[in-house]
């Protein structure tokens, strides 16, 4: 698997450089389309009158019916009444729209539209057009068949290296959520531990920039990394530690770190989880995809910023020799661990990555886990849970949300809930008693390992996936917010 390209070219260029017999997107605003030179008064007069109906929301004119040298799509601006999180679905339905029409290579002119003057819609419209242009190919060919659009022009009437540079980074950021999406989506008898160390490797090689180091069960074994191997006790398949590092800021710098949850399949261990849905299973290793995802997006752009990524991966099977119930076992930090459910098992991977990543002397650690199914209770699909043992970090990754579009909201942590993880047997126990604060309590825990450097979490089960419908899938989220945070951080 290489870093994603649904689109082969995304680019920006000035109204002249464009080729105008290519397909456009026009969006129409009655203040901008006064003033754009792009056509004339006629062309004007006749699309204004089209629009003064406030229901039809877009126009398509021929080439073969009018004397413009391509096709155009004119498109209903986006109405500024409308909440902010509904960019997202205009944009992307213009791009679906589009290829639709069977169109390969499309002019989309951005400073038609009222939404030019937002700093971000540049970069926006690359990363949905990338986002929108993803399709699940490897281990079904036939939707090989259904794309059409390959290459996207974002026309200006005049060019900026900032305004190039936005659309070089939407790009990368929609690439690497893709990338996300499509080691998410493989099945998880293909998309092992094994086999998602090495995409990797491979992506390492394409995208350069970035080194990688694999631990083995063996290295792991002693650096005594009891909690992690616990979960991945009972499967044939062998867990992996990967970490991979860039350095592209001031040499010594501290380097942010952000660590990601890597179970390639749950089945909940001997806690066994119901049969029903328990294919969504194969997408708990999200928290690694959006990771490994947001290093290729930050190693592409070649962003001046050290960065370090580490994902713990592993499968969550039952068997004769898998961990139990009542079982104690010991972390790489010495802290010993009543593993009450063996369901509860990403924090007990997290809790050893996160222990051996102090060895890098990071700046901030974020990590980012679908970690519990309580989070979807609390906050549904429309954001992620955050926590952590530093107010300032967590306020730039709500920030970084919102900016993102891939929202997060803060939950307390006060040390009343610390307690709920007391155990009789072990320095903690890895659930709490009843159902009380299972996502809070998912964040005590980790907390527990993380008390040497500033660190917060993000409990991304409610958002990392779609398990429903036709847009079944996963999202790639939270990689637009990772990556907004490196960059506005760095």
């Amino acid at each position: 698997m290489a870093f994603y390209k649904a689109l082969e070219n995304v680019e920006l260029k000035k109204y002249s450089e464009a080729t105008a017999e290519d397909f456009g997107v026009v969006f129409y605003s009655k203040g901008t389309f006064k003033t754009t030179k792009l056509f004339d008064k006629e062309v004007k007069k006749k699309v204004s009158a089209f629009f003064e109906d406030e229901k039809r929301s877009s126009l398509m004119i021929s080439k073969e019916f009018s004397h413009l040298p391509g096709d155009l799509l004119f498109v209903r601006d986006f109405d500024a009444k409308k909440p902010d999180h509904k960019k997202e679905a205009w944009i992307t339905g213009v791009f679906n729209q589009i290829d639709g029409m069977g169109v390969e290579a499309a002019n989309v002119y951005a400073d038609t539209s009222s939404q030019f003057k937002d700093k971000n819609f540049i970069f926006n419209l690359a990363k949905y057009a990338e986002k929108s242009a993803y399709r699940y190919t490897d281990t079904n060919p036939n939707t090989k068949k259904e794309r059409k659009l390959t290459s996207v022009t974002v026309c200006v009437e005049k060019s900026s290296a900032a305004l190039a540079r936005n659309v070089e980074l939407g790009y990368n950021v929609g690439r690497g959520a893709n990338t996300a999406r499509n080691l998410g989506n493989r099945p998880a008898n293909h998309a092992t531990p094994t086999y998602i160390a090495d995409q990797v490797k491979e992506l390492a090689k394409e995208v350069k920039g970035f080194k990688v180091n694999v631990l083995e069960e063996a290295d792991m074994e002693k650096l005594g990394m009891g909690s992690l191997l616990s979960v991945s006790r009972g499967s044939v398949e062998p867990a992996k530690l990967v970490t991979m590092e860039y350095n592209g800021g001031k040499k010594g710098a501290k380097p942010i770190v952000l660590v990601g949850k890597g179970v390639t399949f749950d089945t909940g261990g001997i806690s066994l989880k119901p049969g029903a849905k328990m294919d969504e299973m194969k997408w708990d290793m999200s928290g690694a995809g959006s990771v490994i995802g947001t290093m290729c997006a930050v190693a592409e752009s070649k962003l001046p910023v050290n960065l370090v990524c580490a994902v713990g991966l592993t499968e969550n099977m039952p068997a004769g020799n898998a961990t139990k119930p009542g079982d104690v076992v010991t972390s790489m930090s010495g802290q010993t661990i009543e593993v009450l459910n063996t369901d509860a098992e990403g924090r007990l991977v997290l809790c050893d990555v996160l222990t051996y990543i102090g060895k890098f002397n990071p700046k901030v650690v974020i990590d980012t886990a679908t970690l519990t199914g309580a989070v979807i209770v609390a906050l549904g699909n429309v954001a992620a849970g955050v926590m952590g043992n530093d107010q300032k970090l967590i306020d730039k990754i709500l920030e970084a949300g919102q900016v993102s579009g891939e929202k997060a909201w803060q939950l307390p942590m006060w040390d009343e809930y610390q307690s709920y993880l007391d155990s009789n047997f072990a320095d903690i126990a890895n659930i709490a008693p009843g159902r009380a604060a299972g996502t809070i309590e998912g964040a005590c825990f980790i907390s527990r390992f993380t008390e040497d450097y500033r660190w917060a979490h993000v409990d991304i089960a409610g958002v990392a996936d779609i398990g429903d419908g036709p847009n079944k899938g996963s999202t790639g989220k939270p990689v637009g917010m990772l990556f907004e945070y490196v960059n506005s951080n760095r």
